[in-house]
């Protein structure tokens, strides 16, 4: 059985991506919910709040639609490393994460109202960055724009500069993990 149609509850260029290069036909409507942070959830507890609150906002207006809502967090020893403010903040958070390893964790949920069914889950991946000099971290941050990505970096962009290893999902990293979203929605059509 077909999937109902499916919209992108995420204003990321980078998950539109992805899911265009898997071969997925969807639309885009984002909502105006803002993102909590809470010392008192895990990172993986608020990574699947977050995209269920967005989730939620966009099935309002699409109820017969299957919503997909991500939300994705870098975190190292439980500090949540969100977007930064500034270049200044950001060059402090690469200069925090250098030569160590850190988490990055996606929340995903899928939703679709009209039939009350949804599949929620988080991934998590370790990445390693390389031990980097305040000039290494600055060049890098003038290849591309920190201020829209959690953590202040984007592996897929000049990635290499920075990350020394990853251990888990490439796509994680980027903003959706593929792999256990195509499994999901496998599952959602088998149960269809």
């Amino acid at each position: 059985m077909n999937l109902p149609s499916l919209i992108l509850a995420s204003a990321s260029p980078r998950r539109a991506e992805l899911l265009r290069e898997c071969g997925y036909e969807f639309a885009v409507l984002t909502s105006a919910v803002e993102e909590l942070a809470s010392e008192h959830l895990s990172p993986r507890e608020l990574c699947q709040l977050n995209a269920h609150r967005k989730a939620r906002a966009v099935a309002k207006k699409s109820p017969d639609s299957l919503v997909l809502a991500a939300d994705t967090l870098v975190f190292v020893e439980r500090e949540v490393l969100g977007k930064p403010g500034s270049k200044a903040e950001a060059l402090q958070m690469l200069l925090r994460l250098q030569g160590r390893t850190h988490q990055v964790v996606t929340g995903v949920i899928l939703l679709h109202l009209r039939v009350h069914r949804e599949a929620m889950f988080a991934v998590s991946t370790d990445v390693r960055f390389r031990t980097l000099t305040e000039n290494a971290a600055a060049a890098y941050l003038e290849k591309i724009n920190p201020l829209d990505k959690a953590g202040a970096y984007a592996i897929q962009e000049h990635g290499e500069m920075i990350v020394e290893e990853i251990s888990g999902s490439y796509t994680n990293v980027v903003g959706l993990p593929l792999e256990r979203l195509q499994h999901e929605l496998q599952v959602w059509r088998s149960e269809s």
